[in-house]
């Protein structure tokens, strides 16, 4: 038997309930003419213990709730194995599956959407139990009374519709349901994220008081750093489908090592607007996941970037400027030319990517760039005007590619108490992520 098909023991005599290994999860991409696949989560492993809180933290559209949504079999993974207590329910089908659902539940973020307001709240609390056979129908109501008041409404409020409640009652009714079958695992797909703050201290209050009274272990989904700080155990940092950092969450919080999670962190107001601290502004937008980096999934936006050799020597707002330039190419090998444009192509009439010029002025104007460069931009200029933007991105690639864009890191220990990190510059012929940003917070 393997190593995560045992039930694994971990710090503190936790063992592991969930164990996520290689899982992918890809939308499309079959058939001989199909675009690319969405690669919503690619490659990604973790280990969820019994008992904790397992945060999930990243920007919108990395892939967060798509990994959930995984976990509880709501998708099919593409590849790769969900373990759960060393059992692998991507294998489950038909009544095995059925009655693992028993174990995993899950609560949405819109408590309005998801609730259906043509059933009343007892309705709502008895259907997954019904759906099971669970007991008799009086059995399944006093369970519902009983969940109700679990959750802090009242006993009146069985006979009431959705719309009558507001966005936090709404909230509690999905999690009386989502806890009707007293599931071991729940996830929680940014179950606060649509309330106000108010309201939101009192969901979590809930969630860990239920947490303790039931033995409950949780995958907490949030954007909210704030959040993820005050309830979680561990806490994992994704991007682009992938994981960037894992660790316990005060030390990730205080010691961040992989330079996603040093911008995102960054990023949180502070209460003393004159304290000295370093803000990192990522440039851009994530790339599509139709067409991810090759090496690392965030090399197009990283501020500790490891760049080739022959170009050591460059300024980092050349660096900044050869980087938004691959990405405007980028772009534009990206989108597809209908007909007319096609014709206008073959005929040497086609302007549509006539902008590229404006974008060299732009980036490069007024920069101190060697020969060596203004060359590779100005030929791959050429290139997009001439209407092939592929080859130019190809040019660029060859021109001005390193290590984080030709490979992809691994998730390595970056301290004693099992913190990893996604990133290249942990290896020690590199100099680490928070050098080099202090580094540059320095030449500003």
């Amino acid at each position: 038997m393997s190593k995560v098909t045992e039930r694994t023991q971990t710090e503190g005599g936790r063992e592991t309930l969930v164990s996520v290994e290689n899982l992918k999860k890809y939308y499309g991409g079959e058939g001989m003419f199909a675009d690319p696949p969405v690669k919503a989560v690619d490659d990604v492993s973790f280990e969820i213990r019994r008992g904790e809180t397992f945060g999930l933290v990243g920007e919108s559209g990395s892939g967060k709730s798509t990994l959930g949504r995984t976990l509880v079999q709501l998708e099919r993974a593409t590849e790769g194995r969900v373990l759960f207590d060393g059992r692998d329910v991507t294998t489950l089908s038909g009544d095995e599956l059925k009655q693992w659902r028993r174990n995993a539940q899950m609560v949405f973020q819109d408590p309005e959407s998801s609730l259906n307001d043509r059933m009343t709240i007892g309705e709502i609390i008895m259907e997954p139990l019904s759906a099971h056979g669970w007991k008799t129908k009086q059995d399944r109501r006093e369970r519902a009374l009983e969940l109700l008041s679990e959750v802090g409404l009242q006993e009146e409020h069985y006979y009431r519709y959705p719309h009558q409640f507001s966005g936090g009652q709404r909230q509690r009714i999905g999690i009386a349901r989502a806890l009707a079958l007293e599931p071991e695992f729940v996830v929680l797909d940014e179950p606060v994220s649509a309330l106000d703050v108010s309201v939101q201290a009192k969901i979590i209050t809930l969630l860990e008081d239920l947490q303790a009274e039931f033995d409950l272990t949780y995958l907490f989904i949030a954007h909210d750093l704030s959040v993820i700080r005050h309830i979680c155990d561990r806490v994992a940092v994704m991007y682009l489908g992938k994981i960037m950092e894992l660790g316990e969450t005060g030390e990730l919080f205080e010691s961040p090592a992989n330079p996603y999670t040093q911008s995102l962190l960054s990023a949180i107001p502070r209460p003393d607007p004159t304290a000295d601290r370093q803000r990192i502004t990522l440039p851009g937008t994530p790339p599509s996941p139709r067409d991810p980096p090759v090496g690392c999934q965030f090399s197009t936006r990283c501020p500790a970037k490891i760049y080739p050799e022959e170009y050591d020597d460059l300024s980092d707002d050349v660096w900044d400027a050869i980087e938004r330039f691959r990405e405007v190419v980028r772009e534009r090998s990206r989108q597809e030319l209908g007909l007319v444009d096609q014709a206008r192509l073959r005929l040497g009439l086609f302007s549509k990517y006539d902008d590229i010029d404006e974008a060299v002025a732009d980036l490069f104007g007024g920069l101190d760039a060697p020969e060596a460069v203004t060359d590779a931009i100005e030929s791959a200029r050429e290139q997009v005007k001439a209407g092939n933007p592929d080859a130019a991105r190809e040019a660029l690639f060859d021109e001005f590619n390193g290590i984080c864009d030709r490979e992809r890191p691994v998730l390595q220990g970056v301290s004693d108490s099992g913190q990893q990190s996604y990133c290249h510059r942990h290896a020690p012929e590199y100099e680490p992520p928070e050098t080099v940003l202090q580094r540059r917070s320095d030449d500003e």
